[in-house]
């Protein structure tokens, strides 16, 4: 039998998401390391991340790139225990919230890392990006109203794992969720799964991550570094 590989780095949102889903779902896999500090412009990894991201998915000798494919995948080929319920609006509804945290939370919170971290900040751009946030953060409080799970009542689903790696970052982002009691119930909730802690990048690993953004707010690193933030950031379309 043929072991996944998951290709990943993890201070990586999206790598973190597929990693998630690995271990709700139960499957065997083994996990490859990638610095971002230029191993990922090495020749053997462009022939299967011709894109240079992180993560890839290793299935024996074929090679899925793109975060919301590789669950699609995982979740067609290994459909026990389910992350997508059967119920066609409960799986639009999943697939919803998956888009709107990709294409609408991910994007608005850019401008708040970089404020965060020392960068300048325009300050339209800056309450643009609160307005977006705190409208994504409404949304989700009303879909997830006295629901467990975002996605569903009774069990995670492909909502949690994709929301969920983003959503308990935002108060390091001075979002506060105080406002959004719901949300910040379900956070709890998630972050004391086993497959949250296990993926929860080290304390040491958070902490050099702020100083290395800090540093390259203020334009004192080299290039590799540009490169790291970038692959870590990077998220998809």
């Amino acid at each position: 039998m043929t072991v996944l590989k998951l290709y990943h780095n993890p201070l990586s949102t999206n790598s973190r998401r597929v990693w998630i889903a690995l271990l709700e779902k139960d499957i065997p896999f083994e996990l490859v390391s990638m610095k971002l500090n230029g191993d990922q412009f090495q020749p053997d990894f462009l022939a299967i991340s011709p894109f240079h991201h992180v993560p890839v998915l290793a299935d024996g000798d074929f090679h899925l790139i793109e975060t919301l494919a590789i669950l699609d995948y995982l979740e067609a080929k290994y459909p026990a225990p389910a992350l997508l319920p059967e119920d066609a609006k409960a799986r639009a509804i999943v697939r919803m919230l998956q888009m709107v945290t990709v294409n609408e939370l991910t994007p608005a919170m850019s401008p708040l890392v970089r404020q965060t971290f020392g960068g300048e900040a325009d300050p339209q751009q800056l309450e643009k990006a609160q307005q977006q946030v705190a409208t994504v953060l409404g949304f989700f409080e009303g879909l997830l109203g006295d629901k467990t799970f975002l996605g569903s009542n009774d069990r995670i689903t492909l909502a949690d794992v994709v929301a969920g790696v983003s959503v308990p970052w935002l108060p390091e982002l001075g979002v506060s969720l105080d406002e959004y009691p719901k949300l910040q119930a379900w956070c709890d909730r998630l972050n004391s799964r086993d497959s949250w802690q296990k993926t929860q990048a080290s304390p040491e690993l958070v902490e050099a991550f702020k100083a290395q953004m800090k540093q390259l707010m203020k334009g004192k690193q080299k290039q590799p570094l540009n490169e790291e933030i970038n692959e870590l950031r990077k998220e998809d379309k």
